[in-house]
């Protein structure tokens, strides 16, 4: 049986405008049904193959990041390089932090070199949900009458997640207020298997962008299904968490006894590194 693993690396050199091929289906007993028109080409670089640095799991780059054979600014930068390249067609990100994710990694570089080890996510490039307050940058949760919000301080997530010596390049698109519904205004993230499937509900910019090979791991949140759905549809892992056991100030709100933040990753053991950093 091919794992996706497989299927990345056989297809390493296609071009985005799947992102990746669907997966190929037997004819031969197939009841006819109109199929979709299929999309139009897009130019864009190649997919990368799963075992390259964007795809590492978050162990075996901390591993790098600790002994000096990889540079958090290094990392950084080629996180924020690959976003450049391909994030235009896949639209997962509403704002990249570019200046605060270098600052960052500059300061995970030094920390790294004194021996200063603050635990596995550090100098890791992660993103958030773009509900979750980021101080001085804008938190805009899909919606217009956001578009100028600019938060005064960080989500206690963000806090943690930091406080780890995480790396943060942006904000990530959603539904209109963590809803059903896209605002016109916005972008709606491109699902990087094919365009024609959907990109999951209201955290789809974090699935897109795990799955796609642009964060090592993002914070979505959950209501009624919006880190379980994008998960299942991008083929990453994603982690609802029990309710309380990971701090919900400075998200903003959809259903406050309902409403769960959780990390959302390519692997179950990248997963539970997350949520260890934010938990409590």
């Amino acid at each position: 049986m091919q794992t996706r693993r497989d299927i990345l690396r056989l297809l390493g050199g296609a071009a985005l405008a799947g992102t990746l091929p669907a997966c190929s289906r037997d004819e031969s007993s197939a009841i006819p049904n109109p199929e979709p028109p299929p999309p139009t080409p897009v130019e864009a670089p190649p997919v990368e193959a799963p075992d390259s640095l964007h795809f590492q799991d978050i162990r075996e780059i901390s591993k790098r990041l600790r002994n000096g054979s990889l540079s958090p600014v290094e990392l950084t930068q080629r996180m924020l390089d690959r976003i450049y390249a391909l994030d235009g067609r896949l639209k997962s990100y509403a704002t990249v932090t570019a200046d605060r994710a270098l600052s960052a990694a500059i300061r995970a570089r030094e920390e790294l070199a004194n021996g200063d080890y603050r635990g596995p996510l550090h100098g890791v490039p992660v993103a958030v949900k773009d509900l979750v307050y980021t101080k001085g940058t804008r938190t805009m949760s899909g919606s217009a009458v956001y578009r100028d919000f600019v938060p005064d301080f960080d989500a206690t997530v963000v806090r943690r997640l930091e406080d780890a010596g995480a790396v943060l390049l942006g904000k990530l698109n959603l539904t209109e207020g963590a809803m059903a519904g896209y605002h016109p205004e916005f972008d709606i993230p491109v699902n990087p298997w094919d365009e024609r499937f959907w990109p999951g509900a209201s955290s789809s910019g974090s699935g897109v962008a795990v799955a796609a090979g642009l964060c090592f791991a993002a914070l979505g949140t959950d209501t009624g299904g919006s880190i379980r759905f994008p998960t299942m549809a991008n083929g990453i892992v994603g982690l609802k968490p029990t309710y309380g056991r990971v701090s919900r100030h400075g998200v903003m709100p959809l259903s406050p006894s309902m409403d769960h933040v959780g990390p959302m990753t390519r692997r179950v053991a990248d997963s539970a590194l997350v949520l260890q950093a934010l938990a409590g």
